[in-house]
């Protein structure tokens, strides 16, 4: 089997994986609060992470080597920010709403990079940004604009967006840490983000916004916990770190283009039916996404093949690997 086979079929595996997690989620949430189900999540998911860099790696892997301050922050945004933020977010909004925000997260990189770099991304981009949140607008709205001005929409969508832009950050923070294989990075800022998930939930405990869920609500979604510890935060990191790492960032991120499509058919399996209006915005939106990066992986070949390497912005290097 070719590395561009084994590549894509670990980034198909992700999709499925993390569009069904919307769903899986959602009725997670129903029983129990965001908090609470992103701690256990990742109490599970980053003990295997750690467990499984030692093997490959070794122990010296676990050691931050002065990066602690650092690792910790980014762990605190990419997990806790992220994943309370989505998850609170989930709770207020439908999960094909959740996935289709999730999606956007190339076109957010641009932006992010353009307040970092201070280089202005294309016309294009902004162009393909708007189009795609047309297609989100449509499929929030279902073809009623009044509903997300009367607020009937709900401020769930807001939540995930901030969350999916945590993420962003988080994740443009590997490219600092060159030392850092993807394995590595992600066992320990999934380690420390889940302390800051702890001191989250504590807080939260503490002031009364949740309460601790019971032994037999637990028991209830522990289904959902198992998939979204085990597929969800483990295999689905390691499949997409591999994907990455066989296929280049630029090509796995096209299967990240599927995550709604699979939450989408997820949802009508079990019994939605979707408007024509909502159908036309998904598609409208993820068309939109796989244009944008087609359009960023010919205007960064072609910046390759007129300027030298070590020339070659920090930016387009950055959007690259987003």
């Amino acid at each position: 089997m070719s590395e561009t086979t084994q590549g894509s079929a670990f980034g198909l595996s992700t999709a499925l994986i993390w569009g069904a997690m919307f769903v899986i989620a959602k009725s997670a949430l129903g029983r129990v609060d965001a908090f609470h189900l992103t701690a256990i999540r990742y109490l599970v998911a980053s003990a295997i992470l750690l467990a499984v860099l030692a093997a490959v790696e070794g122990r010296d892997a676990l050691r931050l080597d002065g990066y602690g301050l650092r690792l910790l922050g980014l762990g605190t945004l990419g997990f806790a920010g992220f994943n309370l933020l989505g998850f609170t977010g989930l709770a207020h909004t439908r999960a094909e709403s959740a996935s289709l925000v999730v999606a956007l997260a190339p076109l957010l990189t641009a932006l992010v990079l353009w307040q970092r770099t201070k280089v202005r991304p294309s016309a294009a981009t902004f162009g393909f940004l708007a189009v795609a949140l047309t297609g989100v607008f449509l499929v929030l709205s279902n073809g009623h604009p009044g509903r997300i001005v009367g607020g009937s929409v709900g401020w769930g969508v807001g939540l995930v967006v901030l969350g999916v832009l945590s993420f962003v950050v988080y994740g443009l923070g590997a490219a600092r840490l060159p030392g850092f294989s993807p394995l590595r990075y992600t066992a320990l800022t999934a380690a420390l983000g889940w302390l800051s998930l702890l001191a989250a939930t504590t807080i939260a405990l503490g002031s009364g916004l949740v309460a601790t869920p019971s032994a037999h609500q637990l028991q209830d979604v522990t289904p959902q916990l198992a998939y979204l510890a085990l597929p969800g935060a483990f295999v689905a990191v390691l499949t997409w770190n591999a994907a990455i790492r066989l296929i280049g960032p630029q090509n796995a991120v096209l299967f990240g283009n599927l995550i709604p499509v699979t939450t989408f058919a997820v949802e009508i399996a079990r019994g939605y039916r979707p408007g024509a209006v909502e159908v036309g915005g998904a598609a409208l939106t993820i068309a939109a996404l796989v244009a944008s990066n087609l359009h960023t992986r010919a205007a960064t070949r072609s910046s390759r093949e007129h300027v030298p390497r070590e020339e070659v912005p920090e930016s387009a290097e950055l959007l690259e690997a987003a």
